[in-house]
């Protein structure tokens, strides 16, 4: 405890850290309290009222946990930062097939940048349409059958100026998320995410309290499910952190007087190396039904498609798994490049004990970082579905069944050992000796290797 006290002391005594951490705290601030300022037009008594009867108790219940709570109140970030999860989903599947986008990959920073206008181009088309999908689905809230409208006067006017407010929103949020990265600490779009889940874990508990308060619930069923909680929080995080190391050794080379080389170093394969990207792209993926069944209300077909990608049904479940799987492994080969490391490393006299350079190191690295890929993203998966087994089979409700395990979960803990590791990463760059001398930050950094 007190390592810790005086880790977070030093934190503050750092000027340019203790700006970033105060700079992405008013950002997140500012996300928040955008997520209660509701749509001019909208009657907010009814549409909580709707709310609290589960007229949204489908996907776009799902959407909601995403954005904090946003959708239900019809804010102005309703939408959140989901149009540009797509965007960028898009565009790096489409870097795989189109060589101008593999060129502009390649050349570095200026290519970034394109990429990056594209992604926000990109952004504004989806959010459009996102935001159409929206006020549909406002506009048809009802509070009870026959009851009071949320949208008293929803006409065209009401419907265009919606869906340019929601847009002006999601690209709002965007610029934030890109200036949290920019000048604060942490990954900006995570991390709006992540405050959007987090913000719910208040209102779960109270509501599984209330539950236990009311004889609803059993004490000792609750108290096993929160130990096993804990453990699929540790089992999370290991998976997250665990790594295949791979030694490297480097010749001995002398230039000049000074000698280069001869030591061992290891390449960290790790085991999740999408991180939390795979979930993400694959839960934007699968609001696109729900979005496109929303645009026809009176439609049996969509409104059965938007039933059967309801997070409680099984087939959702199963998609949802399947996609997982696909997008770890996508991910994992946009991230992370055998060729490009095995080049590098036989540029710099380095080698692999009992691998010749070249191609057969970078096949080596490819075989391994297939073969410990595969349980990870079966991991992920597994973890992901975990809710609706919850739901379905322990009878969890569903705000705290989604804190069980899948998306929140993963979303959570991915993001704050990310944040966490950066911060201590600005900490042993301005007081590397001070933990040196200690050893314990540098055996968690090794550890994180």
């Amino acid at each position: 405890m007190a390592n810790v006290i005086t880790t977070i002391r030093n934190i503050f005594k750092i000027e340019e850290l203790r700006n970033r951490l105060l700079f992405t705290l008013l950002v997140l601030l500012a996300v928040r309290i955008g997520s209660f300022i509701t749509i001019p037009g909208v009657n907010v008594d009814a549409l909580k009222a709707a709310t609290a009867m589960g007229d949204t108790n489908n996907i776009f219940g799902l959407y909601d946990m995403f954005v904090g709570g946003a959708f239900s109140n019809a804010a102005i970030f309703a939408l959140g930062i989901m149009p540009y999860i797509s965007a960028s989903i898009i565009l790096q599947i489409a870097g795989v097939v189109l060589p101008e986008l593999q060129k502009l990959q390649r050349e570095g920073e200026d290519g970034r940048r394109k990429i990056n206008q594209y992604t926000r181009v990109l952004t504004v088309f989806i959010a459009m349409l996102q935001a159409w999908g929206v006020t549909v689905k406002v506009a048809q809230t009802t509070m009870g059958a026959g009851g009071m409208s949320v949208v008293p006067h929803a006409d065209f006017l009401w419907t265009i100026s919606s869906v340019l407010i929601l847009t002006a929103g999601t690209i709002m949020l965007m610029w934030l998320g890109e200036q949290i990265t920019d000048r604060g600490i942490g990954n900006g779009i995570s991390l709006i995410i992540f405050i959007g889940i987090i913000a719910r874990f208040p209102t779960a508990i109270l509501q599984e309290y209330k539950l236990i308060d009311a004889g609803s619930r059993n004490l000792v069923v609750d108290l096993v499910l929160f130990i096993l909680l804990m453990g699929i929080i540790a089992a999370v995080i290991l998976v997250t952190q665990g790594a295949r190391r791979i030694p490297v050794q480097y010749a001995k080379r002398v230039v000049g007087r000074k000698v280069y080389g001869g030591t061992t170093q290891y390449i960290p394969l790790r085991v999740n190396t999408a991180g939390v990207m795979p979930i993400i792209f694959a839960q934007s993926i699968l609001f696109v039904p729900a979005t496109i069944a929303s645009f026809f209300p009176e439609s049996m077909f969509w409104q059965n498609v938007a039933r059967l990608f309801s997070d409680r049904e099984v087939f959702y479940a199963v998609v949802y798994g399947v996609m997982i799987l696909f997008f770890t492994y996508f991910y994992t080969a946009i991230a992370f490049n055998p060729k490009e490391v095995a080049d590098n490393m036989k540029k710099n006299g380095g080698f692999i004990p009992g691998v010749r350079p070249g191609s057969p190191t970078s096949e080596y690295i490819e075989n391994i970082l297939t073969r410990i890929t595969l349980p990870g993203a079966i991991f992920l998966a597994l973890i992901a579905i975990l809710p609706t087994f919850a739901m379905q089979v322990l009878n969890v409700p569903p705000t705290f069944a989604s804190f069980f395990g899948g998306t929140s979960l993963l979303i959570i803990v991915g993001v704050a050992l990310d944040t966490l590791q950066q911060i201590e990463s600005h900490l042993l760059m301005r007081h590397y000796d001070g933990f040196m001398k200690s050893g314990k930050i540098r055996g968690r950094a090794n550890a994180m290797s």
